[in-house]
């Protein structure tokens, strides 16, 4: 996969959500380093689409499920159903056999509901009666969260927020760029105009490329160094877990791929340390009413962490 098919599927998904390149480059990363994604942001911003029309650009099945308080875990994974004629349980796969799912307003379902989505997460599987049945590959879940000031929603806890490898924030549109929504939509929905321009095995071998891209010494005790300070910040009651330096090590690589680099540069590593630690950092009560955000923290860390000189291999 040449970084040439990866303008190609970033600049096709541009033509469905407009003006937020960096947010798309973002989540290609995040498809192409193995991992998750989680969006937390206000309705009518386009998380569905962009979810959408990543399948589409990349040729992918989409599935989605719309999490309520009353959905069931075997709502999300299937379950099995006792067939008269063979005498025999049969499994009926649920919708998270995709390769692209969307969680929509995963924090609207009970915690036993958004737990269904661990194994599927984590070990690319669903368990059932005993026998483990894979997610088709490449498995890519993009979660959406509602903030959590509104009504009706659940805390996300921080085993399953640990799973997503970043969150973002898609945002308002600015004034011109929302005049060139309602422009493109005139007569029909951007997302009815375009087509794939890669294969998944363009994904799948993208994901192999991805794990060679060379990453130093010297960066990755930079990112261990960045993570460790969360653990040790007087604003902080937790910090992040080595699954947050591992998901930085491979979005970085991921990053530099999309770059046309083969190394990863400390700018990189500064670029991606807010979406990828954000989710995963609690602050202390007297901090979070002093008006402090998870942002300014990592902030603070990277002007006291010394940012190593890159070496190339």
């Amino acid at each position: 996969m040449s970084k040439k098919i990866i303008e190609q599927l970033i600049s096709n998904m541009e033509k469905v959500i407009f003006g937020k390149t960096e947010e798309i480059r973002h989540v290609v990363a995040t498809l192409l380093a193995g991992g998750h994604i989680l969006i937390e942001d206000v309705p009518g911003v386009g998380k569905t689409y962009l979810a959408r029309s990543l399948a589409l650009s990349i040729g992918g099945e989409f599935k989605r499920i719309q999490f309520t308080p009353d959905l069931l875990p075997t709502d999300v994974t299937g379950v099995s159903i006792y067939n008269q004629k063979t005498k025999e349980f049969e499994f009926r796969e649920g919708p998270v056999f995709a390769n692209i799912l969307l969680a929509d307003e995963l924090n609207r379902a009970t915690p036993r509901t958004q737990s269904a989505l661990l194994e599927c997460m984590e070990e690319r599987q669903v368990t059932s009666d005993g026998i483990p049945r894979f997610m088709p590959s490449p498995f890519f879940v993009i979660a959406t969260q509602n903030p959590i000031e509104q009504q009706g929603v659940y805390h996300l806890p921080e085993a399953q927020l640990d799973r997503f490898m970043i969150r973002l924030s898609i945002g308002y549109p600015k004034h011109f760029i929302e005049m060139d929504i309602l422009d493109a939509q005139k007569k029909q929905h951007p997302i009815e105009t375009i087509n794939s321009v890669c294969k998944m095995e363009d994904i799948l071998h993208a994901h192999n490329i991805v794990r060679d891209i060379y990453v130093d010494e010297s960066i990755r005790e930079y990112i261990v160094s960045l993570v460790e300070a969360t653990r040790a910040h007087e604003s902080l009651i937790l910090g992040g877990s080595p699954r947050a330096s591992i998901s930085l090590y491979r979005m970085s690589q991921a990053m530099a791929f999309i770059n046309g680099a083969d190394f990863v540069l400390p700018d990189v590593i500064k670029e991606l340390a807010k979406p990828v630690l954000r989710h995963r950092l609690i602050l202390k009560p007297q901090a979070r009413l002093g008006g402090l955000t998870p942002d300014e923290v990592i902030s603070d860390i990277l002007q006291k962490i010394p940012v190593p000189i890159a070496r190339v291999r």
